[in-house]
C-alpha cells in the first residue's frame, strides 16, 4: 500500500504516528538532507512567507537538499503535527518553523520528543533553559525600516506616516520606532500614525486601517503584517505612497512605490544547511542585520529624489560598516516617559531592544 505525502500527512495526523508504523514508508528520502518549512501563510504573499519560501527555494539548488513545505499551518498544534509528519514521513532532520507563535510551546516541545532532529525557529527568544537542538533566528530588519524612514521623510508632503501593524511585540514595535526616527533624521516635524490589526492576516481589518490613515491626512503608508499586498495596493490606489515590507513591494504599485525593507533568507538557508550538513553547530541565537545580510533595503522607486538616496546610502554605509547606533538617547516615548537616557546608547543586539514594549514620541497610537 502506498500514499503521496499529502494523503500520508493527514492520515498520520489524523491516526498517529504509531497506528501508521507499518504504513508509510520511513526516512524516503534518506540520501539527501532532508529540510522542512513550516509557513502560517501562503508561500505567494508577497510578504512575509513569500521571503521565507524564496530561502526555501535557495535551498532547492543545493546538491544533496531535499526541500519538503507546508503552508497556512495555523499557530496551534497543527504545528506539530505537520513538523512531526514531516519527521517520520519525509526523514526531515532540519527544520524551520517560521511563523513568531510556533515557538513555546510547540517548537520547544517537539524538539524534546525528537532530539536528533534540528529546530530552527525564525523570531524565538531561545534562552539556556530551552533544548539544545532548537535555535532561534532572526534579522535586525528594523535597520532597513530605519533608511526606509529617511527616504518616506523626504517624500511626505503632509508630514504624516502610516504605519498598518499586527501585533504589539517587540519586534514589530522596534519597526515602528525605527521608521519614526529615520524619517526624523530627514524631516524632524514627521509624525507616524500606527494601526494595530490585531493579528498577521486581517486583510478586510488591513484595507480598513489603510483608508483610515490616509483620510487622515497620511500619504506615505508602510506595514507590519505578514501579507503587505492589501495594504500596499489600497495605499497606491488611493493615491499615497508606499515603503514595502518583507519583500519587494514594486510589482504591487510602481509608481507609488519607494523602496523598503527586506529579509534575504536567499542568503541565510544555504549557510545554516552548510553548517548542518558539515557537522558544524548552528548557533542557538543568531542575529544580525544590514551588514551580516540578513536583512536588506529595497531598490528606491521613481519618486525617491537625489537627495533622498544620498542620505539614505550615506547611513545605509554606516550600518554595514558597524559603526551605527539608531537608539540615541534621550528618547522619549510618546507619553513624555525617559526610555533611553541621554548619553545612552542601544545599539541593535542591546538586550533591552528584544523587549521593547513603548513608541516613541512623534508615533500616534498606543500599544494596549
Amino acid at each position: 500500500m502506498t500514499f503521496d505525502r499529502v494523503t500520508r500527512r493527514r492520515l498520520l495526523q489524523g491516526a498517529g504516528t504509531a497506528a501508521l508504523a507499518g504504513l508509510v514508508p520511513q526516512r524516503a528520502f534518506a540520501a539527501d538532507t532532508v529540510v522542512g518549512f513550516v509557513y502560517v501563510g501562503s508561500r505567494d504573499d508577497y510578504g512575509y512567507n513569500q521571503a521565507h519560501a524564496a530561502g526555501a527555494a535557495a535551498l532547492k539548488k543545493m546538491t544533496g537538499v531535499k526541500v519538503v513545505e507546508e503552508e497556512k499551518v495555523p499557530e496551534t498544534d497543527a504545528c506539530e503535527k505537520t513538523m512531526e509528519s514531516m519527521i517520520n514521513l519525509d526523514g526531515a532532520s532540519l527544520l524551520f518553523p517560521t511563523s513568531y507563535g510556533y515557538f513555546s510551546p510547540h517548537t520547544l516541545k517537539l524538539a524534546k520528543k525528537y532530539p536528533k532532529a534540528r529546530f530552527e525557529h525564525a523570531g524565538g527568544l531561545w534562552t539556556d533553559k530551552d533544548p539544545k537542538n532548537v535555535g532561534s533566528y532572526f534579522g535586525y530588519i528594523d535597520e532597513a525600516q530605519y533608511i526606509a524612514g529617511i527616504v518616506a521623510g523626504y517624500a511626505t508632503k503632509s508630514g504624516k506616516l502610516g504605519f498598518v501593524a499586527a501585533k504589539p511585540i517587540p519586534q514589530l514595535l522596534r519597526n515602528v520606532n525605527a521608521f519614526i526616527l529615520g524619517a526624523k533624521l530627514s524631516n524632524p516635524n514627521a509624525t507616524l500614525q500606527v494601526i494595530f490589526t490585531g493579528d498577521w492576516s486581517m486583510p478586510v481589518k488591513e484595507a480598513e486601517a489603510t483608508n483610515s490613515l490616509i483620510d487622515a491626512g497620511v500619504d506615505v503608508v508602510t506595514c507590519h503584517v505578514d501579507g503587505p499586498k492589501t495594504v500596499m495596493e489600497n495605499a497606491a490606489r488611493r493615491g499615497a505612497m508606499i515603503s514595502g515590507y518583507h519583500v519587494n513591494a514594486a510589482p504591487l504599485a510602481p509608481e507609488a512605490y519607494l523602496t523598503g525593507a527586506e529579509w534575504n533568507w536567499e542568503a541565510i538557508y544555504p549557510k545554516f544547511v552548510k553548517m548542518f550538513t558539515s557537522g558544524e553547530t548552528i548557533p542557538n541565537f543568531y542575529r544580525g542585520g544590514l551588514k551580516e545580510e540578513i536583512v536588506k533595503v529595497s531598490p528606491y522607486g521613481p519618486k525617491v529624489s537625489e537627495q533622498a538616496r544620498k542620505h539614505a546610502d550615506e547611513v545605509k554605509a554606516k550600518f554595514m560598516a558597524g559603526s551605527y547606533v539608531m537608539y540615541k538617547g534621550p528618547i522619549k516615548d510618546n507619553k513624555g516617559n525617559t526610555v533611553i537616557a541621554a548619553g545612552t546608547e542601544q545599539g541593535s543586539t542591546a538586550p533591552e531592544l528584544e523587549s521593547m514594549n513603548y513608541l516613541v514620541e512623534g508615533v500616534i497610537g498606543s500599544t494596549s
